[in-house]
């Protein structure tokens, strides 16, 4: 890249992560930009880092400011529980772990830009991924006069190894990161992901070093653990009795799920720019809170709504994973999610063990379940109406079909369509 681009550029806000690709985009940056001035924010989006040490490092890279934002109870509170209220999985298996925490980090690097007078914003997302399209998008809605720059775009490295070389030729500390250890990972509350190395050949099973959070199935105790989740609105808002916090409640959830190997996940997804990428992700507490929810909503919704929830739910996931939080069409389905999930509240108990979370009781005030009628002994419903109700339900049915089956001339159809009317007169 010609140094001629970045004349313009004075101060550019950095969204810093500590991670291989942000330690080395700081020297990139004043090298190619004539010495502009880099600032660097890092999100605490759950993510257990030493944060005294990251702004050492940032510093000492050539960052002229750092600061941490703690975003950690809006992140859970405002981004994920209206998420797993909408029941968003992208593809039916990925449960958005990245995707719902890049809006907000960006959001807040855009604020952070603002205050510190940049001109520029920059990512170290690379040009194959979908990061790059949750931060820009997020950019455009809250900041478009900001220049992006995204070096994976158009610097010369290649490759983690080679983005590996350059920051060893540099002395810039990468902690544990290395050509053997080179798997790419993103932590927050709600999960783990790994991506790269030896997954990139879809065949190769994930080897269990590999997972940070959860325990193998094999490994969990050999003894079900059963927990109560309450909730309020479609929001979870307790766990075995005593309300808890958003954060917390998925910290709590985190926990006593990973411990009894659940949360796993091993998928090959579409990106947004089209291809086909193999991820294997960790969310321990989020899978339980699906499950349970999912559970809960059956119970309390009647049947168009939940249908059609169920439906808007792809649209919603699909949203998230591009990276539209800010738009107009997010915002007015969540509206339909809020308006839907209004009588969703009831506690769910769940069992947990060796890597599944399995519904075992449910209960709510709102429950559209009535025993009564449902039960097989003696009550209300009267079975002789079900006779006249599958009479008109099959109308069509029935009728399309003898009409199909109708003889060809004029005679047999007006002989064969009197049959059909006497068939579904009322008796």
């Amino acid at each position: 890249m010609s140094a001629k681009s970045g004349e313009d550029v004075k101060k550019i806000c950095l969204a810093y992560s500590g991670g291989l690709d942000t330690s080395i985009i700081i020297p990139w940056l004043k090298e190619n930009y004539n010495g502009a001035e880099v600032v660097a924010i890092c999100t605490n989006v759950g993510q257990d880092e030493d944060w005294a040490g990251m702004e050492k490092k940032a510093l000492n890279a050539g960052a002229s400011k750092f600061v941490a934002a703690d975003i950690r109870n809006e992140l859970a509170s405002e981004m994920i529980f209206p998420m797993l209220r909408a029941g968003a999985i992208y593809e039916g298996h990925y449960l958005l772990g990245t995707s719902i925490a890049r809006p907000i980090q960006a959001k807040y690097q855009v604020e952070f830009a603002l205050q510190e007078g940049c001109d520029a914003l920059c990512h170290g997302c690379t040009g194959k991924g979908n990061d790059q399209v949750r931060f820009e998008l997020t950019y455009k809605a809250l900041a478009p006069q900001l220049k992006v720059i995204a070096p994976w775009r158009i610097w010369d490295i290649k490759s983690r190894e080679d983005a590996i070389e350059y920051a060893e030729s540099r002395n810039i500390n990468l902690g544990k990161i290395s050509k053997k250890n080179i798997y790419s990972r993103d932590w927050n509350i709600w999960h783990m992901s790994h991506e790269g190395g030896d997954l990139e050949d879809p065949w190769n099973r994930p080897q269990d070093e590999m997972f940070q959070l959860t325990k193998s199935p094999k490994e969990a105790p050999d003894v079900e653990t059963e927990i109560t989740i309450e909730f309020e609105k479609g929001i979870p808002v307790g766990l075995n009795g005593k309300k808890v916090a958003p954060f917390e409640l998925i910290k709590q959830l985190n926990e006593v799920a990973a411990a009894n190997g659940i949360g796993r996940v091993d998928i090959v997804e579409t990106r947004l720019v089209g291809m086909k990428s193999r991820g294997v992700y960790e969310t321990p507490g989020g899978t339980v809170l699906h499950k349970a929810l999912r559970d809960l909503e059956m119970f309390t919704i009647n049947n168009d709504a939940l249908h059609l929830k169920q439906m808007l739910a792809c649209e919603y996931s699909n949203l998230v994973y591009a990276g539209k939080w800010y738009t107009t069409s997010r915002l007015a389905l969540d509206e339909f999610m809020k308006k839907t999930m209004e009588f969703t509240t009831g506690s769910v108990r769940l069992s947990l063990y060796k890597g599944n979370a399995t519904v075992v009781g449910r209960k709510s005030p709102y429950a559209l379940y009535l025993e009564d009628l449902a039960s097989f002994g003696k009550s209300s419903y009267d079975h002789h109406d079900a006779e006249g109700f599958i009479n008109l339900y099959g109308l069509s049915t029935g009728v399309t079909a003898m009409v199909h089956k109708r003889l060809p001339d004029d005679a047999g159809q007006a002989v064969e369509m009197k049959e059909v009317a006497a068939t579904f007169h009322d008796k």
